[in-house]
Parts: C-alpha cells; sequence; structure tokens
C-alpha cells in the first residue's frame, strides 16, 4: 500500500525520504524503494507460468530463483525442482535431463558453458530464460569492452551465480578478472603501479582471471563492471581508485586510451534501495528490521549500511520475531544465526522502527514482519484503521 502510494506521489523517483508510519504505539520508518525489482519480479511469473504452460513436463530451475527461501520453497511447493545450488553444487545429474524438460533460467543469468551443455541435450534454452535485463546490459558492456581490447574487471563475488556468469560471457570476448572489493582492488592498483611482482600478482588472484591472463599485458587498458548486487558507492569508488592509479602510470593527457567509464553498468533498483537506506541514515530511530534471504547479496549490504548507525537485526521471515523480548537473526559478517533478548527497548515514548528490505524479498513479508511486531504493542484488529488513518497524512522523518 505504502509503495503504491510513494509510485503515484512521486514517479520519477526524486524523492529518497522514508515514509513515516505512525500507528501510535510505534512508528515504522519505511524505506522509499525496498522489496521486488522489475527483473524479480519479472522472473517469478516466468516461473510460474512456465509450470502453468508444462502441467505434463518435468520443470527445473538452474538454481535458486532469487536469494530467499520463502521464493524458492514455493516455487518447489509448485513442481519445481532445482539443478544445482547457488555455488555450482549438483543436486542432480546432468544425464537426468532430456530434450523434453522445461529448465528455467534463472535472474542471475548463467554461463555460457551450461547455456551450450543443456543446447546439447536439446532443451530450448531461450524459452524460459528469465536473466534480468540489467545482468544482460552488463554482458553487453563486457562484450563492447572486450572487442575495444579493455580487459574487463569485475566487482563482484566470485562463487555467486552472477558473476560466474558474467565472468564467463566477458571471457568470450577479452580477458577479464574478478575482484571482491577495495581492498583487492588495491592490491591490483600495486601491481600496475610497479609494487607487485608478477608472480605475486598471479597468485594473489589464482582462479579468478581468464585462461592465459598476462597481467604485463592485460593491465593496461581496463573497464570496471560489476555483479549488480554490490554496493553502487563501492563499485564507483573501485572505478575512481583504478583510475587513479592508471592517471599515475599513464599521465592524465593519456588516461582516456586506458581506462573506460562504465558507470551506465549500475543496476537502477539496486542503487534506489541502497540510497533508500542511506536516506534512512539521515533520520533518528531505536532500531532496524531488515528483511530478505541470508544468502542474498544486496540485503547484506543494506544491513551493512544501517549496522552504521541503528542496531540491527536482518531476518528472513516474521516466524524469527518469537515474542516482545526474543528475536532470532542472521550475522552476515559471521555467516551464523544469533538469538537477542529485548530488542525492543522500552523507551518510554512510540518505538521508532525501521523497515526495509531486499530486492529478493517479497513484499507480503515485509508486510507480515509489521504486523507482528505491531501485535506486540496492541491488538491485531487496531492495525487496519490504524493505517487507514496514518496513510491520510503520512509523514517525513
Amino acid at each position: 500500500m505504502i509503495k503504491e502510494y510513494r509510485r503515484v506521489q512521486d514517479p520519477r523517483k526524486q524523492d529518497f525520504q522514508p515514509a513515516v508510519l505512525d500507528l501510535g504505539s510505534v512508528r515504522f520508518i519505511i524505506a522509499r524503494h525496498f522489496g521486488f525489482c522489475y527483473g524479480v519480479e519479472n522472473a517469478i511469473e516466468i516461473s510460474y507460468k512456465a509450470v502453468k504452460e508444462n502441467p505434463d513436463k518435468r520443470v527445473f530451475l538452474l538454481s535458486q530463483m532469487i536469494h530467499n527461501p520463502l521464493v524458492n520453497a514455493d516455487l518447489q511447493k509448485h513442481g519445481i525442482r532445482f539443478i544445482m545450488d547457488t555455488d555450482g553444487t549438483p543436486f542432480i545429474s546432468w544425464d537426468e535431463l532430456n530434450k523434453d524438460d522445461i529448465v528455467i533460467i534463472p535472474a542471475f543469468g548463467t554461463t555460457i558453458e551450461i547455456e551450450q551443455k543443456l543446447e546439447r541435450i536439446g532443451i530450448e534454452v531461450q524459452r524460459y530464460n528469465t536473466t534480468c535485463p540489467f545482468v544482460e546490459k552488463v554482458w553487453n558492456r563486457s562484450e563492447k569492452l572486450g572487442k575495444e581490447d579493455y580487459t574487463i574487471i569485475i566487482h563482484g563475488k566470485y562463487r555467486h551465480e552472477e558473476t560466474r556468469a558474467t565472468f564467463s560471457h566477458s571471457s568470450v570476448s577479452g580477458a577479464a578478472l574478478i575482484i571482491r572489493d577495495i581492498r583487492e582492488a588495491r592490491l591490483l592498483g600495486d601491481y600496475i603501479a610497479g609494487g607487485m611482482s608478477k608472480d605475486d600478482f598471479l597468485r594473489t588472484f589464482e582462479g579468478r582471471f581468464t585462461a592465459g591472463f598476462d597481467p604485463e599485458k592485460h593491465l593496461v587498458r581496463l573497464g570496471v563492471v560489476n555483479q549488480t548486487t554490490m554496493l553502487a558507492s563501492e563499485t564507483q569508488a573501485i572505478a575512481d581508485y583504478l583510475r587513479k592509479v592508471i592517471t599515475a602510470r599513464y599521465g592524465e593527457a593519456n588516461y582516456r586510451s586506458h581506462f573506460a567509464d562504465t558507470r551506465d553498468t549500475l543496476c537502477y533498483a539496486t542503487n534506489d534501495n541502497q540510497e533508500a537506506t542511506r536516506a534512512l541514515l539521515e533520520i533518528e530511530a531505536d532500531m532496524a528490521v531488515i528483511v530478505g534471504g541470508y544468502n542474498s547479496s544486496n540485503t547484506s549490504h543494506i544491513v551493512e549500511l544501517c549496522e552504521e548507525k541503528f542496531p540491527t537485526y536482518f531476518i528472513s521471515a516474521p516466524d524469527e520475531i518469537k515474542s516482545k523480548d526474543e528475536i532470532h537473526h542472521f550475522d552476515f559478517r559471521q555467516k551464523e544465526k544469533k538469538v537477542t533478548h529485548g530488542f525492543l527497548p522500552d523507551t518510554g515514548r512510540p518505538l521508532n522502527i525501521i523497515i526495509t528490505s531486499g530486492a529478493s524479498c517479497p513484499d507480503t513479508i515485509v508486510d507480515q514482519v509489521l504486523v507482528k511486531i505491531f501485535s506486540y504493542f496492541e491488538k491485531e484488529d487496531l492495525l487496519e484503521a490504524r493505517i487507514e488513518k496514518a496513510m491520510g497524512c503520512l509523514l517525513s522523518p
């Protein structure tokens, strides 16, 4: 409801300030942008369409459609089977597939090698290909960079399926190298500046560059693209840093022939969610609840931003809020579940609670989290009337 209201009021997405839903005893501060993006909505819609159109056939997904356990569980409930885990570990053998099977390509896309494997089986790859158009935009830009003799620097998580797919597509047209963060960008810059030997470079980045990669040859002309769920600000920081290194190496007058401007590959949806989260940091709140899959890259970055200022709880479903006193949440840095007691502080005034979610989280899950928290303060049957009243005068924080 709030998302639609903001969409109507701000169709050009110029206002990144959150909305405040004042329900009396608790005030929910809701990010301007959260939840499903176009790519995710499209992918899920196509997946259910594949099941409906093929009632007598086996329907498979290459891996998780998106990084949300509830969405993936519902897809499985409708009969869709996963071929592999998100890191490429197979659940079933390729030999079990036949040409009559339906295989859905997830929103992250897939590698050229897997596409070719499916085509050899006789499966029509493009029929239910849900690859996000922004991922394809990165691939197209990478292809252009490679053809212009730039080496493609991919900012991403090496084992993430989108990064693996981008690496595969990039490798067709040129040399490619994956770096995880600004720290690894500095290692790359150290080599370019002459502070690291070739052997040390090859050891440091082993397994993350294309076959035949020669840093002496392939680190002369660079272009940076990213896994679309990474922090856009970090991708830009990496690109800015490498541009400075290249400029210092080849001179201000020559850097443009050694470094490509690739800002146009950043995903608008990821960027909007992140900018909306940064707007949350400008306000005062008692805590933040972030909803999304624990292996969701874009959700973990939203958590990372909120943790800079607020007590932040990363949950995947409303049932992880056990009571007014107990919440089970995920520490994405330590990769472990934690239990916190007394997470709803007693302030003697209405609590200000931030709520937002990652791009792989259905809005209905966010709604359920909001309802559950509200129930600890007042009776649930009061909620609808309170929301109707609050919607009539949405506040800015």
